[in-house]
């Protein structure tokens, strides 16, 4: 059987190969949301206190700057464990896409993946800026602009 023969008729155990590592690379962006909303909770949270202290409604009627600088630096701590998952997401689903893509060169008649990332390529607003803005770059900035914050308030607090 020919490249051309193999790719017009799948085999069904390629078939299977691919679904399963689409629904994989599914799960992961899932997860990833998950871990997003749960990181954004406890940073809210966090951001909530901190106001709480600073106001002085932390209970003592006035400022208490050590529990708000070991908030501030427990900010940081978890703005940057956060980013990092984000950073680890990014390579498993770039992994998880290679091989998608690969299975639909070598193996299936249509490119789903590999067409949409050329359609996105394509974006007509790159006059305003160089590429397609990639939701994990997007998502990435979140957890920058959280330590950034924790930081002034932990310098401020010094």
């Amino acid at each position: 059987m020919s490249d051309i023969e193999a790719k017009s008729d799948p085999s069904s155990t390629v078939l299977a190969l691919y679904q399963a590592a689409v629904e994989m690379a599914d799960r992961l962006s899932s997860r990833r949301a998950t871990a997003n909303t749960f990181f954004l909770t406890l940073q809210t949270g966090l951001v909530a206190a901190l106001a709480a202290f600073s106001t002085g409604h932390g209970g003592s009627g006035g400022r208490d700057t050590f529990t708000e600088a070991v908030a501030s630096w427990s900010g940081i701590v978890l703005a940057a464990a956060w980013w990092l998952l984000l950073r680890s997401y990014r390579g498993l689903n770039r992994a998880k896409f290679a091989v998608i893509t690969r299975i639909e060169r070598e193996s299936l008649p249509i490119h789903p993946f590999d067409d949409e990332w050329a359609e996105l390529k394509r974006d007509p607003v790159k006059r305003f800026r160089p590429r397609y803005a990639e939701l994990g770059f997007v998502e990435r900035i979140v957890p920058i602009a959280f330590g950034v914050v924790y930081l002034i308030i932990a310098v401020h607090l010094s």
